[in-house]
């Protein structure tokens, strides 16, 4: 195939589109923070899982904290019955059984009072714990959050660059011919697609050329499209190729 050394040099300028083009569909598809933001997406599934249980537990100990309290409620209300029954009884037989069963009551009022110490001290340290695992799950919540946001920019402004260069490559490429076109897009599927020789070297796979096929190079004409025998691209020569 053969080319003028102008269209070919255009090349160069569609291959760097083409890098920057794939650049920026990296970038959409795969945003930096995509890593990061999976990560805190497990994260912040197992605290809330932690969170639901640590909450069960808390709530269970204001649901025992509250029988308890009802229950003393319910034991204060018999002894200032029984009292008053007290004050009021005549009957010698009937005081010494009220007399016994205020003993019993103060007794089971006393050890529901221990007991509800002992809950009452459970639900702080649920409270503390449940305060504790929703301040964990908060920062990590805060973290996802300004990740996404700029995550979400940055496939925004990565999108909008990647059209404006499908732009500059359309109008880049209205001045080759098709067939020149065609060739380049064909090698670029598995190389650079075109690529400057300087000094011996192929820009595009960083391969320093070996003797006879640089010979070879040297000898064919200006407007000759030839390839890097390395990696197949189209090798565009210039003053710096070193020939």
């Amino acid at each position: 195939m053969n080319a003028s050394p102008e269209h070919q040099r255009i090349l160069l300028d569609v291959a760097d589109l083409d890098r920057r083009i794939a650049q920026a569909e990296r970038a959409r598809t795969k945003p930096a923070q995509a890593s990061r933001i999976a990560e805190l997406v497990a994260i912040r599934q197992e605290q809330l899982r932690e969170l639901t249980t640590l909450t069960g537990t808390r709530d269970d100990a204001r649901t025992e904290l509250k029988r308890l309290e009802s229950d003393v409620t319910l034991v204060e209300q018999r002894r200032t019955r029984d009292s008053e029954r007290l004050a009021a009884a005549t009957n010698a037989k009937e005081a010494q059984a009220l007399e016994h069963e205020l003993a019993s009551l103060a007794k089971r009022q006393s050890d529901l009072e221990d007991i509800e110490l002992a809950v009452m001290a459970r639900v702080e340290d649920a409270d503390a714990a449940v305060a504790a695992q929703q301040a964990l799950l908060d920062v990590t919540t805060s973290e996802g959050s300004a990740l996404t946001s700029q995550a979400k920019a940055d496939v925004a402004a990565a999108t909008e660059l990647g059209s404006q260069l499908a732009r500059d490559r359309q109008a880049v490429t209205e001045s080759l011919p098709a067939p020149l076109l065609a060739e380049y897009t064909r090698r670029a599927a598995n190389s650079a697609g075109a690529a400057l020789l300087t000094r011996g070297t192929c820009e595009g796979c960083r391969m320093l050329l070996p003797g006879t096929d640089l010979n070879d190079i040297r000898r064919a004409a200006s407007d000759a499209v030839v390839s890097c025998p390395e990696c197949g691209c189209i090798l565009v020569r210039t003053e710096e190729s070193g020939l």
